[in-house]
């Protein structure tokens, strides 16, 4: 008897992102039973994503520059029994029209991947076009004010300070991202790019403030902590000052 790759691999669960992502795969299974939903996976690297979505029975295409990435998502696919599912493409987001033929994915993600681009407005232009129509896109940045509360806690100042005023949210050449986003910023860039934003939300939003002791404390407190960070997702000022943001967006036509 076989088994399905859902049955071999669990679920995809924990933090708000992949709440949406889930539900997004739910959806896109009910709409149509037995077809494996296709998800391109944009800058996955080894495959934190795409691993348990393929477990949930997507077919995920992972593009990335870095074929130790790649060769390592393989190891982690057929580990987890679903190296049929995963499918390892080298390129970049500036050229995924050259590698991914164009409206051919029902589910994009670009994870951790605007902060890193030459160009976030052609990133976002690239993952819409890759996207079906109807096809949704899953966004998932680092925050800029949330980077500002940490240093100014930390006593570094002169760092929040310019991550605060920095155009791009940087606190100077020796930054290793390219840029932080507001909530607000995010939602422009996705909006430019021809997207309907339909979830715009924290991940990460009261988490990293928690106090070690009580993070890693009993068991009652690690699901104290897990309920205040789901219910916190959803409230707008606090949304602002998470440590990544992430936007749920589709491509209309």
């Amino acid at each position: 008897m076989t088994t399905s790759a859902g049955e071999r691999s669990g679920t995809v669960s924990g933090g708000a992102a992949r709440r949406v992502v889930a539900a997004e795969v739910a959806r896109l299974r009910q709409a149509r039973p037995g077809v494996a939903p296709q998800v391109l996976d944009v800058g996955g690297g080894s495959g934190a994503w795409a691993v348990p979505l393929a477990g949930l029975g997507c077919a995920v295409t992972v593009v990335d520059s870095s074929p130790n990435a790649l060769a390592a998502l393989q190891r982690r696919a057929r580990d987890a029994g679903v190296h049929d599912l995963v499918r390892a493409v080298q390129g970049d987001a500036d050229a995924l029209g050259d590698v991914v033929p164009a409206g051919s994915a029902d589910l994009v993600l670009g994870h951790s991947l605007l902060e890193i681009v030459d160009d976030p407005a052609r990133a976002v232009a690239a993952l819409t076009a890759a996207a079906g129509v109807g096809a949704a896109v899953s966004v998932l940045t680092a925050g800029r004010y949330a980077a500002v509360l940490s240093r100014t806690l930390a006593g570094r100042l002169a760092d929040a300070r310019t991550l605060l005023t920095d155009p791009d949210g940087r606190f100077g050449p020796d930054d290793a991202l390219r840029r932080r986003l507001g909530a607000d910023a995010l939602q422009a860039l996705l909006e430019n790019g021809g997207l309907r934003v339909e979830v715009l939300q924290g991940d990460g939003v009261l988490e990293g403030w928690v106090p070690g002791a009580t993070r890693d404390g009993s068991p009652s407190a690690t699901r104290a902590v897990a309920e205040l960070e789901e219910l916190a997702t959803g409230v707008t000022p606090l949304r602002d000052v998470a440590a990544r943001l992430h936007a749920l967006a589709r491509r209309t036509g």
